[in-house]
């Protein structure tokens, strides 16, 4: 661990040297791909040793298959090799070496390298094989019109700012980056009428940057401080299940759970700003023109805490998986695309029981909280007050239902879980049930209007942000649009 935080520290100061020194007005993209991928595959070796190699392996294989199997079906052979090969890892490291530690875990990397390397075979796919008009607006934007070269690639997936945490991006956004083509952002005037082009060269980090290094340093400050005395496996203490009441066991669960988050936004945080320090990450202006720094941002504190539905909290934790979930699986599933994404996710972060059990149980959460938001919801938003009330109501119970379902995932084994959830008498489950058989789903066909209604996790409000950032890159947008999208994306967030 010690390690992993002096390599992203050292990686801070690599970005805002990349960005300086090897700034794209200075240098070739050639001399940047190379230093980003050498860069990063010195950290990897320091903090991981010779596990380091299974990176380039992975990404080297990966290549090889893309080059001979052709862009018909290079896709699935990769997404296939690359979620086999992070499996077969992830079983040697958990029941071989070291069950339940870090030690090595060299895994983690390989996630985010799994989640590139599929990403950027379907979107080669999309761009170079399926015809333009059989495109969704999203896949139209991020396909890729010409194979990669074996340095892009390796740049792509290696380099020193997202090797170690990520967050994964777009092979387009990080070509962008690279190479440092400017580009413009429309942006309409109060009338509504006229567009005012702002031409971007190179935009300032350094507010966006010291924001998210003091939001780190709370974060750490509250995970050394804090989570130690909040220790999760305490809600199966015997003792604890014996004497504490249901409202005391309720709440405990809830700050046990709160005080495990800190390490992620720690290490998320941290991995964005090293992103921004090197001058990637830039989305455009908002409406007052102030800069915006969270093209690959990967949560909301303040939206994951005050969540007030199950959905709502999902999508704004880890947004770039949930993304990238979304566009592998949810909407090329040609069944139950729900409890495959879920299925996937599980798979993708290893192989412990306890996460298998945290997915499980969101597929029956997930579903749960759609069918009652849709047929009672609407009962209560005409009201500020009555309104206000709901929105009380529902963050309580999101926040206990998503303790209540991420349990295992932090105990990781099946005994301990079934013994948390024994102790509860499967109480969330059994309403889960319940509210599916009372209450109605409502049905809608992928890709109508309402697709939005059957997301899960990763909403049509993602995929409008999506949709945003990519426009940012682009001269022809209309600013109508944009505007639009802005306006229905906060909407969203303020319900």
């Amino acid at each position: 661990q010690v390690n992993f935080v002096v390599c992203q520290l050292f990686a801070l100061l690599a970005a805002v040297w990349f960005r300086t020194y090897l700034h794209s007005s200075k240098t070739s993209p050639f001399i940047r791909h190379v230093v980003a991928t050498l860069l990063g595959l010195y950290l990897a070796l320091f903090c991981f040793g010779w596990y380091a190699l299974h990176f380039v392996i992975q990404s080297g294989i990966s290549y090889y298959i893309m080059i001979i199997i052709g862009v018909e079906n290079m896709h699935k052979y990769c997404f296939v090799f690359a979620l086999g090969y992070l499996t077969v890892c992830q079983i040697t490291r958990v029941y071989i070496f070291d069950y339940g530690q870090y030690s090595a875990d060299f895994s983690g990397p390989m996630m985010i390298i799994t989640q590139k390397i599929t990403s950027l075979a379907f979107e080669i796919h999309d761009g170079m094989f399926r015809k333009n008009e059989d495109l969704t607006p999203s896949q139209r934007c991020l396909a890729v019109r010409r194979m990669p070269s074996l340095l892009e690639y390796l740049s792509y997936n290696c380099n020193f700012m997202g090797i170690l945490a990520g967050p994964l991006c777009s092979y387009k956004d990080y070509i962008t980056f690279i190479e440092g083509r400017s580009y413009q952002l429309q942006q309409s005037e109060a009338n509504g009428k006229e567009d005012t082009k702002y031409e971007q060269t190179d935009p300032s980090p350094n507010i966006a940057v010291a924001q998210k290094l003091l939001i780190c340093g709370l974060s750490l400050l509250f995970h050394v401080t804090i989570t130690e005395t909040l220790p999760v496996e305490y809600n199966i203490d015997d003792n604890f299940r014996a004497t504490a009441s249901w409202p005391v066991r309720f709440f405990y669960l809830y700050v046990s759970l709160m005080a495990a988050r800190p390490k992620y936004y720690f290490a998320w945080t941290l991995a964005d700003a090293i992103n921004n320090a090197a001058g990637f990450g830039f989305r455009g202006y908002d409406k007052n023109g102030v800069t915006r720094w969270d093209l690959i941002s990967n949560l909301r504190i303040q939206q994951i805490e005050f969540s007030t539905s199950f959905k709502m909290f999902l999508d704004n934790w880890n947004i770039q998986t949930a993304l990238w979930l979304k566009r592998v699986c949810y909407e090329r599933a040609t069944f139950s695309p729900t409890i495959q994404t879920f299925i996937l996710s599980a798979i993708w972060h290893g192989v412990y029981p306890g996460y298998y059990l945290t997915f499980l149980t969101g597929v029956l959460m997930t579903l749960a909280a759609r069918a009652i938001r849709n047929n009672i919801r609407h009962y209560f938003v005409d009201s500020p007050a009555v309104k206000l009330c709901y929105d009380i109501v529902t963050w309580m119970a999101t926040q206990v239902a998503i303790s209540y379902t991420v349990v295992p995932f932090v105990l990781l084994s099946v005994k301990p879980s079934l013994t948390f959830y024994s102790s509860c008498y499967f109480c969330l489950h059994i309403a889960s049930i319940l509210v599916l058989l009372v209450f109605p789903l409502k049905r809608t066909q992928k890709g109508s209007k309402r697709h939005e209604s059957v997301q899960p996790v990763w909403s049509k409000k993602l995929e409008e942000e999506n949709l945003l950032q990519k426009n940012s890159y682009s001269t022809t947008n209309n600013s109508f649009s944009q505007k639009q999208e802005i306006t229905c994306r906060y909407q969203t967030l303020k319900q």
